[in-house]
């Protein structure tokens, strides 16, 4: 999407005039900014959610305990102590991002109300994505890789928990070959894995991108009911497949030309923390007899259990 500098230029087509507007009012501005970035949300509720609102500072210390294990009890002897090796996540809060409009007095006259709630969820759509985005890209810190800010290339998505599905049924390496379509036994493979790798049952989800999905759609006993289980899509949610919520995202990420990654994962694998939800401000710039609009953002994200989570690529076709 093509952005321009404050204040912009008329003829640039960032400032909004009387033929391409609505009738703004900040109260609902918010309130509609807010409900549509909600509404968009898919993979933050889906996540380990930490609300930082009102605190200060620009890194957050998050304790990950370690597993401990269970002794033996010796008649008349002492209780055996676990040793205290717990670790720590540090987490930047360094995510922050806007969407501004900038409405001229004359719209705010004649101007009708339509394109107000066009501009508003639009404006909750894009943080929304941003941050979902940026929580799919934490896949890349998956088992023993470092998270990448900004993958863009196949090797930034490769590590030991990044698979393929592939065609002839089944699992592989990532990059190991060609990945193919999204089939059942390279799912129940995926979940073995996760399963030995002892990541707890509940509070997992499978979040795939629309090519997956028209697989899916294909595999009978995924679109029976018992699959679907009789509840309505919301937030993307499509159905439940052995004990894993299922949900489409056309922001999956995209690991190499023509493959696209489905992102599965418990809870805990990934966390987001957010100082400042959506935040709606205006200010009235006389210069120019108009106001300004702005939706922003504040929030810090990071792979908090790396085992926890699988990349599984799978072919856009």
């Amino acid at each position: 999407m093509a952005t321009q500098t404050y204040p912009g230029t008329v003829g640039g087509g960032s400032i909004v005039n009387k033929t391409a507007a609505a009738t703004f009012i900040p109260e609902i501005w918010s309130d509609e900014v807010i409900a549509a970035y909600q509404k968009n949300l898919k993979m933050s509720p889906l996540v380990k959610k930490m609300s930082m609102t009102g605190k200060k500072g620009d890194l957050i210390h998050v304790p990950k305990p370690i597993r401990g294990s269970a002794s033996a009890k010796v008649q008349d002897t002492a209780v055996n102590i676990q040793a205290n090796v717990e670790g720590e996540l540090t987490i930047a809060v360094d995510r922050h991002f806007e969407y501004s409009r900038f409405i001229e007095d004359i719209v705010e006259v004649q101007a009708l109300t339509s394109l107000r709630q066009f501009y508003t969820e639009d404006a909750g759509y894009q943080l929304a994505v941003q941050v979902d985005t940026d929580l799919m890209n934490c896949a890349t810190g998956f088992g023993d890789g470092t998270r990448v800010v900004a993958p863009s290339s196949a090797s930034d998505w490769t590590n030991s928990n990044s698979y393929e599905f592939v065609n002839a049924a089944g699992l592989a390496l990532f990059g190991t070959g060609t990945a193919g379509a999204f089939n059942d036994e390279g799912f129940r493979t995926a979940i073995k894995i996760l399963d030995d790798a002892d990541v707890p049952m509940d509070n997992r989800c499978l979040v795939v991108p629309p090519a997956a999905r028209k697989d899916i759609m294909g595999i009978e006993r995924y679109v029976s009911s018992d699959f679907v289980g009789g509840r309505g899509v919301e937030s993307g949610l499509i159905g439940n497949l052995y004990g894993v919520d299922i949900y489409v995202s056309s922001n999956a990420p995209t690991l190499t030309t023509g493959v696209r990654g489905c992102v599965f994962f418990h809870k805990d694998a990934i966390v987001h923390a957010e100082q400042m939800s959506v935040r709606s401000q205006t200010q009235y710039k006389q210069e120019y007899l108009s106001t300004l609009y702005t939706a922003d953002t504040l929030y810090g994200i990071e792979t908090y259990r790396p085992e926890a989570g699988l990349i599984l690529a799978v072919s856009d076709a």
